[in-house]
């Protein structure tokens, strides 16, 4: 809350549905909107729970997807009851599943590109088909004796 000119007291919404990553959050207000005490953040942040950005004098900047994340941990601790190195390893393996799906996503990309790319070799008439070798089974037996030299 932030007060007016007659000594009202506004609240203040702020909206980062573009920029949730951006770090511009001071603690007391990432803890207002995350509904916790400004140490549990302090705390959080030194288990890794969740990394604020900091500011040249050190001080702590959070975004609104990092409010995002410690309502999910307020809400896996108290309704779940999961305790904190749990929730540590949920957002671990979470970030992992993330990083895969991405991963995943930019080969099916590459694959749809490539599948493209021989469809238009193929369409061009390449490879020709007269040059494809056949596949025979062979019979021929090689024998090889290292180290002779009867020639």
């Amino acid at each position: 809350m932030s007060s007016g000119d007659n000594g009202e007291e506004h609240e203040v919404f702020l909206s980062f549905e573009a920029v949730s990553d951006a770090k511009v959050l001071i603690i007391s207000i990432a803890a207002r909107l995350a509904g916790m005490h400004p140490q549990t953040l302090r705390q959080y942040d030194r288990m890794g729970l969740v990394q604020p950005g900091r500011t040249s004098g050190g001080g702590r900047r959070y975004s609104e997807r990092d409010v995002a994340l410690l309502r999910e941990v307020q809400r896996l601790s108290q309704e779940d009851g999961v305790n904190l190195a749990g929730i540590k390893r949920i957002i671990d393996l979470e970030g992992i599943v993330g990083d895969l799906r991405q991963r995943v996503a930019e080969l099916e990309d590459e694959l749809i590109r490539t599948r493209a790319r021989l469809a238009q070799v193929e369409a061009a008439g390449f490879p020709r088909r007269d040059l494809v070798p056949q596949h025979q089974r062979q019979t021929a037996l090689v024998v090889w004796r290292p180290g002779r030299k009867d020639v």
